[in-house]
């Protein structure tokens, strides 16, 4: 029996190895042993080789699919940055509470387990069942005059993650997605896509959650400003110290978690990516665990996407976050497991492969 990691400290995070590649060729065979032309199920075919070799069997199973959303307030919202009050997020997180978003729709509509986490709201909530109350602070700084976090208050986010995920895994869950919410996070995530990348700022800052023409201009004039003031702020930690929330540093330890626990990771849009951003500068084999379920209309997510080598396996125009998109990413995913276990091949089902049919039509005549 496979013992499970420790994960109670960032080197035991950050120790992610590459899944075994020892089965590629077994896995490889049994796609193209299946009743269908070579290649003919697309990205699906790509993605049930991944799950294949993550899980290191020819029948992979996506047990217990669960969706963990955290939320967090962002100080930079005192700078402007965003037309929603900060008071939003936690009226969200009590609609997600009471099961009226988007992301308990969908995961109601597909049997997705659903967990709200506190990682820092300004505000408190009662007591719920789906409801991880974990905040590191009630928001972060106003990362325009000072570090969003301390490197502690980020240890503590990073590794709370990774121990939400461990939580999943031991209730069987074996194939996650992360969602997010927190007004003000797109400029967090703006900034920690420019730093990681070397893009330009205007190719990473889009509209968010909706602001005018004027309020893109000061938007990025804003961050502008904090990438200036921040700029010996360079490597992964510490622009997630600087940048960042709490709720994309839980998702950043939580993306860790999960490829050194072995998930199949579903990965939603411009926020959540860029957390990922920050675990792959960490442990660059937490990718190879991850399937992209889509490109978001947000500015600067393709490029995002286009950085990490990514194949986003929809293009719905989404731009919600909460997870949705991976929520609705999730059914494709499972359905690859699916073909790859329960359909029948060539030689089981008694039907001619190409082969034969080129072998029974005898030598070409000229």
């Amino acid at each position: 029996m496979t013992a499970v990691p420790t994960l109670d400290t960032l080197p035991d995070l950050l120790a992610v190895r590459s899944p075994d590649a020892a089965l590629d060729g077994v896995l490889q065979h049994a796609i193209d042993s299946k009743t269908k032309p070579p290649g003919s199920l697309g990205a699906l075919e790509r993605v049930a080789a991944q799950i294949g070799r993550i899980q290191h069997t020819v029948t992979p199973t996506l047990s217990r699919p669960a969706m963990l959303v955290f939320a967090g307030d962002h100080g930079i919202v005192a700078a402007g940055v965003s037309p929603y009050p900060q008071a939003v997020t936690a009226q969200m997180v009590l609609n997600f509470l009471a099961g009226g978003a988007a992301i308990n729709v969908f995961c109601r509509a597909n049997a997705i387990a659903l967990e709200v986490v506190n990682a820092g709201v300004a505000s408190t909530f009662p007591s719920h069942p789906s409801l991880v109350d974990i905040p590191v602070a009630p928001g972060t700084r106003n990362f325009l005059t000072t570090p969003a976090m301390t490197r502690a208050q980020l240890e503590t986010a990073m590794l709370a993650g990774a121990a939400r995920v461990a939580a999943h895994a031991a209730l069987g869950t074996r194939m996650i997605g992360f969602g997010e919410m927190g007004i003000g996070n797109t400029s967090a995530a703006a900034c920690l896509m420019q730093r990681l990348t070397g893009l330009p700022l205007a190719a990473c800052v889009g509209r968010g959650t909706g602001v005018d023409d004027a309020g893109l201009a000061r938007k990025q004039a804003v961050l502008a400003q904090a990438l200036a003031a921040h700029a010996p702020a360079l490597d992964a930690l510490d622009t997630l110290a600087t940048f960042g929330g709490f709720e994309i540093a839980m998702m950043t330890g939580a993306y860790l978690a999960a490829a050194r626990l072995g998930l199949v990771i579903v990965v939603d849009g411009f926020i959540s990516t860029s957390a990922l951003l920050v675990a792959h500068r960490l442990a660059p084999a937490v990718l190879e665990y991850c399937v992209f379920a889509h490109a978001s209309d947000e500015a600067g997510h393709r490029a995002m996407l286009d950085a990490l080598g990514a194949q986003p396996l929809l293009q719905l125009g989404l731009r919600l976050g909460e997870g949705t998109g991976a929520a609705l990413a999730m059914p494709l995913v499972q359905a690859a497991a699916a073909f790859l276990c329960e359909m029948a091949t060539f030689e089981g089902a008694g039907v001619s492969d190409r082969g034969e049919a080129d072998a029974a039509a005898g030598p070409a005549r000229h």
